[in-house]
């Protein structure tokens, strides 16, 4: 609900948005904790999202929208995986695709099988050193 209605916030003409934390914290009745949570977890950069907060005075937080391309979005990610990956980090990843609408259902389908432990039947680490490459090389041919 609070993901929502932070996101719901944004305009197509603002770039970003202020909110006190303290504030919404009220709103919602939770701890300010809980914001922070929430803004920690669903507005990140690779979530297309930009976060400034200042401490004191109700916790200042301004969230500032990136515009991001297909293709910018899938090199951060590709960068951003260093050489393995386990099954629920690739599992995270293309819930998010699909959240953002970057793949399709057939290709989160084909994502997820190729890169599934049940396919990968070799002993760890190689395991997710083997998954990370293939998942790297699907999401490079999924850039338009």
């Amino acid at each position: 609900m609070i993901e929502d209605f932070i996101k719901d916030l944004f305009t197509e003409d603002e770039e970003y948005i202020e909110i006190q934390r303290n504030d919404l914290a009220e709103q919602f009745n939770c701890v300010p904790s809980q914001i922070n949570y929430v803004i920690a977890t669903r507005f990140k950069p690779s979530q297309g999202y930009y976060v400034e907060s200042k401490r004191g005075g109700g916790g200042h937080i301004k969230i500032k929208k990136v515009n991001i391309t297909k293709s910018n979005y899938f090199m951060h990610i590709i960068n951003s995986i260093g050489e393995a990956i386990s099954q629920q980090e690739v599992d995270i990843f293309i819930s998010n695709f699909l959240s953002y609408s970057m793949v399709t259902e057939e290709q989160a389908k084909l994502l997820k099988v190729a890169t599934s432990d049940n396919i990968l039947t070799i002993s760890q680490p190689t395991r997710d050193k083997i998954r990370a490459n293939i998942f790297k090389n699907m999401l490079l041919n999924l850039i338009d």
